[in-house]
């Protein structure tokens, strides 16, 4: 099969596998349709709620673009004045009105019939079949009472398991509110103010001094690398940096036990000398701490109004604009496909502009933005739940 066969309702993939994975997609996306209207705001609101709250597992693009198409839909509709609230559905709605007069006329016969019937009382029954009655109804109370118990058990649970989560995230949100204030703070320790004598970088290149904006954040955790703001946006957080890429998934910048984890740069990159392309991963949090938000960079809309994202290092100031914004996945090592986790360093222009083509492909719109070899990349990556080890994934070249 050549490769213009590869082609599945208008996309062209490029490996067999990424065809076949497609067709899947188009099977599955097939039976949503038929098994919804989409023509029932109630039902769009229903069905965009189980894409949302990944129910469906996409493995290619054509998950992304059904994605849209019903986020489309949605937006439609709420310009319209149509919300999930108001949205109704006649034809459940006569159903049901349907279902209630059958269920009362039943009710009703069943009434008529019960009353034709005489009235059985425990005193009717022998002695023996009276103990054995009642010790069947005392089972059935004890069992009632364990059922209530358990349920009443299950939902204090629930509720301490989300009511600790939104305590931790507000208190995260806190934490790092008070560290923003310290940015530029020159509350200093006598070593804070000396030169940064002991950072060696491993191949034996001696760092530049430390901004004095991040002097005191760095004297707190030497782990941290920089900082990232993105304007009219929660994100406005210390990006921490160690020897592994697992540490910062559930510790805080205090070095806390700490579920939101911290935004942090992928242990190869290096801020100085810097790495062609530099990688931070932060967690989706459903509260919208860390990068719970930057999947709202799939509407075209929000990534042109939030095109600006300020990176720091340690060392130096910097700003990025928004060039590519994908969905992608964590592949097997023997996968030969793109793997833009594995992007770091660009060793010729050749190599540089494979990779760029490799983003403008999986590219969910056309920024306009584009990079040549030299140029310096930032690229925010999240988990995305549409697929199975999906990555949503934010990538922007340096311009100033």
């Amino acid at each position: 099969m050549t490769a213009d066969d590869l082609t599945v309702e208008g996309r062209r993939f490029r490996t067999q596998s990424d065809y076949e994975a497609a067709l899947r997609d188009s099977k599955k996306i097939e039976r949503i349709k038929a098994e919804t209207d989409l023509n029932s705001p109630k039902q769009i609101y229903e069905l965009f709620n189980e894409l949302q709250s990944g129910i469906y597992r996409f493995e290619s693009a054509l998950g992304t673009d059904f994605d849209d198409e019903i986020y489309a839909k949605v937006e439609k509709l709420r310009a319209s004045g149509i919300t999930p609230e108001n949205a109704t559905d006649k034809i459940k709605i006569k159903e049901k009105s349907t279902d209630k007069k059958k269920t009362s006329n039943k009710t009703k016969k069943s009434s008529k019939n019960s009353a034709k019937k005489k009235k059985i009382r425990l005193e009717d029954y022998d002695r023996d079949m009276q103990v054995q009655i009642l010790l069947e109804l005392d089972k059935r109370e004890k069992r009632r009472k364990f059922i209530i118990i358990m349920a009443s058990l299950i939902a204090v649970l629930c509720f301490g398991y989300f009511g600790g989560y939104y305590f931790f995230a507000e208190k995260t949100s806190v934490d790092y509110e008070d560290l923003a204030e310290l940015k530029g703070s020159d509350a200093l320790s006598a070593n804070a103010q000396k030169k940064n004598e002991f950072a060696i970088h491993k191949e034996g290149i001696k760092l530049p001094d430390v901004l004095d904006e991040y002097k005191t954040l760095y004297e707190k955790n030497k782990r941290l690398i920089g900082w990232l703001k993105i304007d009219d946006t929660n994100i406005d957080y210390p990006v921490m940096q160690t020897s592994n890429n697992e540490y910062y998934l559930d510790h805080n910048f205090n070095q806390e036990y700490d579920k939101n984890g911290s935004i942090f740069m992928d242990y190869a990159c290096s801020a100085y000398p810097k790495s062609t392309n530099l990688i931070l991963y932060g967690h989706h949090m459903k509260s919208g701490n860390m990068f719970g938000n930057l999947q709202k960079y799939a509407k075209e809309s929000y990534g042109k109004e939030h095109a600006l994202i300020q990176f720091d290092t340690i060392y130096e100031k910097a700003t990025y604009q928004v060039m590519y914004v994908f969905r992608s996945q964590v592949y097997n090592e023997d996968d030969i496909v793109f793997k833009y986790y594995q992007f770091i360093e660009a060793n010729s222009e050749a190599e540089f502009d494979s990779y760029m083509n490799e983003m403008s492909k999986m590219s969910l719109y056309d920024t306009g933005v584009t990079a040549k070899y030299g140029d310096s990349l930032l690229t925010l990556s999240t988990c995305d739940h549409s697929q199975e080890d999906g990555r949503f994934v934010v990538v922007a070249k340096r311009v100033g």
